[in-house]
């Protein structure tokens, strides 16, 4: 007979238990009282003490299943829990404990994987506070945390999804409120700090619309000083760059670039590049922004590269980088890993990474993603902390047509490289991508 049946038969009136009132003996074996202690004060001066959380591995390449924390979580002396003393209730069997300090908190929120920490929005107005604050994201680049989220808008799909390092985790983005003009539109996304930018046009406009993944929420943010398509792009983590594309308001093709700062919403001006160049692409690489081929003003292939030194505040050229690669319709496929470049070659479906040091080309095998049938479109080809990540149609899967996803560990000296298959396609989504982006916080 459970407990509170017992009490209901013998209509035993539910009285509030205070000093000698409390009868140990109806407590013993539970989990939240020793029955060595004598009154409400002992009880929680021991739960305080057992209070702790444990100290892990501080390996900032953390297992989220672990918290890496060394601390002891103890209430303030001043705290209302010592002045207002709590009382267990014999009816519930509930403890009231002080609040976790909102330091702590934060600390612990810290540790959660990114894509996760828009759960706790609603959890209290402290700690949502510390989300919209920065404190969070100090916290993170303060003990070393980063990880890889990938964002992708697939053929036929209305919601954008994220995907964690692992692709383990699949989530849906909130509907992006824009106008039919905007979703039927052609489209280009970035990342920068914790904002996923989608650029498109609305009826009344060229429109930037933003999402924070700490807060599950799109806004509209800060339009481009020269609104653009067709241009490249990079990110930096915590800034993102864009050179280069067609002027949405002139159609001259630009050779202007802007760079974009997430906590202030604001884009900045930076000096103009020596060529102008439409469906070029960018890559972050010995922390500098690299913008590579694309067509000139006549029309003409590109196979020129051009670097930007942010200590300089200067472009150089870069003559022939992309010699000898194929002239498909779309920007070429690039990626960087450990500041090594690569490009998915769109007529043979191969890797090839750039050497340096002779300003050429080295074949490393193909990739299982087919980027030929489409000429380069419809592909994703992106960085991914320490690996490459290819995702598009495939025919090596016994799924057929759906969409692939592989990763890779990257060797420049390797004569071939092992990829892993994440995704073998039976899901429903086109093998498509329309856009894809990764953000790395």
């Amino acid at each position: 007979m459970s407990r509170g049946r017992e009490i209901e038969d013998k209509e035993v009136d539910v009285e509030e238990i205070n000093g000698d009132d409390f009868d140990e003996s109806e407590y013993e074996g539970e989990d939240y009282y020793d029955n060595e202690h004598e009154s409400d004060y002992e009880v929680l001066e021991e739960i305080d003490r057992r209070v702790k959380i444990r100290r892990c591995d501080s390996n900032p390449c953390f297992d989220h299943g672990r918290l890496d924390l060394n601390l002891d979580i103890r209430p303030s002396q001043d705290a209302d829990y010592w002045s207002n003393p709590p009382h267990l209730s014999d009816e519930l069997g509930l403890i009231s404990l002080p609040r976790i300090p909102t330091e702590v908190e934060t600390m612990i929120i810290a540790r959660i994987p990114l894509l996760e920490i828009r759960k706790f929005c609603s959890v209290s107005k402290p700690i949502l506070t510390v989300i919209k604050n920065g404190d969070i994201m100090m916290e993170r680049k303060r003990i070393g945390v980063k990880e890889a989220s990938v964002f992708m808008l697939a053929s036929g799909e209305t919601n954008w999804w994220a995907f964690d390092q692992q692709f383990l985790s699949r989530k849906t983005l909130p509907n992006l409120p824009s106008d039919v003009t905007f979703k039927d539109a052609d489209k280009e996304s970035l990342c920068a700090g914790t904002q996923l930018l989608v650029f498109g046009k609305e009826a009344e406009g060229p429109v930037i619309w933003a999402y924070e993944v700490l807060l599950n929420k799109w806004f509209k943010s800060t339009s481009m000083i020269e609104p653009r398509c067709l241009f490249a792009s990079a990110s930096s983590g915590d800034f993102a760059y864009a050179a280069g594309g067609t002027c949405l308001a002139t159609f001259e093709i630009l050779n202007s670039a802007e760079k974009y700062d997430p906590d202030t919403k604001t884009w900045d001006p930076l000096p103009k590049m020596k060529e102008k160049r439409r469906m070029c692409s960018g890559v972050y690489m010995d922390n500098k922004f690299y913008v590579l081929g694309g067509q000139s003003q006549s029309g003409g292939v590109l196979t020129c590269g051009e670097v930007y030194d942010e200590n300089k505040n200067t472009w150089v050229k870069i003559p022939g980088i992309l010699t000898g690669l194929t002239n498909s319709d779309s920007p070429p496929l690039l990626a960087v890993v450990n500041n090594e470049l690569y490009t998915f070659e769109t007529s043979t479906n191969c890797l090839l990474v750039y050497l340096k040091d002779s300003n050429s080309w080295k074949d490393l095998g193909q990739i299982p993603v087919r980027a030929d049938s489409g000429r380069g479109w419809g592909v994703a080809f992106k960085s991914l902390g320490n690996e490459l990540l290819a995702i598009g149609g495939s025919n090596i899967t016994p799924w057929g047509r759906g969409m692939t996803v592989y990763t890779c560990s990257p060797n420049p000296n390797a004569q071939g490289l092992e990829w892993k298959l994440l995704d073998d396609g039976r899901h429903s989504r086109s093998p498509f991508v329309m856009n894809c982006t990764v953000m790395v916080a």
